[in-house]
C-alpha cells in the first residue's frame, strides 16, 4: 500500500512580500484559489466604498444630502463620512493597511447599522450586516500584516 503524506494548506494569510509562506511549504492550488478568491472581494468592496457609497456623500448628492438631514446630521458628517468610506476604500488595497481598514470600515457598518434601526426604522439594516462579513473576514485573514504595520509606525516614530 503507498503512503500518502499529507501536505499543510496554505494560510489564508499572506506574508510580507519576499518572505516565505511557512519553513519549507509552497502555496498549495486550494491556498492560492483562496488568495485570489479574497483579494477579488477587496477589490469589489473596495469598488463599492468608493464608488456608491463614498462617492454621493463626497458630491452632496440629493439622497445623501435627504439621508443626513433625515438624521440630523450636518453636511460636514455626511463629508467627514464619506472621506471615512473612500480612505477605508483605498485602504482595503494597500497590503499593510488591509487588515486595518476591514475593521475600521466594520466599525463603520456597525454605527451605521445602528442609525438604520433607530433613525430609519430599520430600512436597509441588512446592507451594513451584510458587509460586515466579508470585511471581518479580509481582517481575520490579513491579519498577519498588523505586525508589519506596526514595525513601520514604530520605526516612525
Amino acid at each position: 500500500m503507498a503512503e500518502t503524506t499529507a501536505v499543510p494548506a496554505a494560510p489564508l494569510v499572506s506574508p510580507a512580500p519576499g518572505a516565505p509562506l511557512a519553513t519549507g511549504t509552497a502555496p498549495t492550488a486550494r491556498g492560492r484559489r483562496a488568495l485570489v478568491a479574497l483579494r477579488v472581494v477587496q477589490v469589489l468592496l473596495a469598488l463599492f466604498y468608493a464608488f456608491a457609497s463614498a462617492l454621493p456623500k463626497l458630491i452632496a448628492h440629493p439622497s445623501a444630502v435627504e439621508s443626513f438631514d433625515r438624521m440630523g446630521w450636518s453636511s460636514a458628517g455626511m463629508y467627514s463620512i464619506g472621506a471615512l468610506e473612500l480612505a477605508g476604500g483605498v485602504a482595503l488595497l494597500i497590503p499593510v493597511l488591509q487588515s486595518v481598514a476591514a475593521v475600521a470600515l466594520s466599525a463603520l457598518m456597525a454605527g451605521a447599522f445602528v442609525v438604520q434601526l433607530t433613525v430609519f426604522h430599520g430600512q436597509n439594516a441588512a446592507t451594513p450586516v451584510v458587509l460586515i462579513v466579508p470585511l471581518l473576514l479580509i481582517a481575520w485573514a490579513r491579519r498577519g500584516e498588523n505586525a508589519r504595520l506596526l514595525r513601520l509606525v514604530r520605526r516612525q516614530g
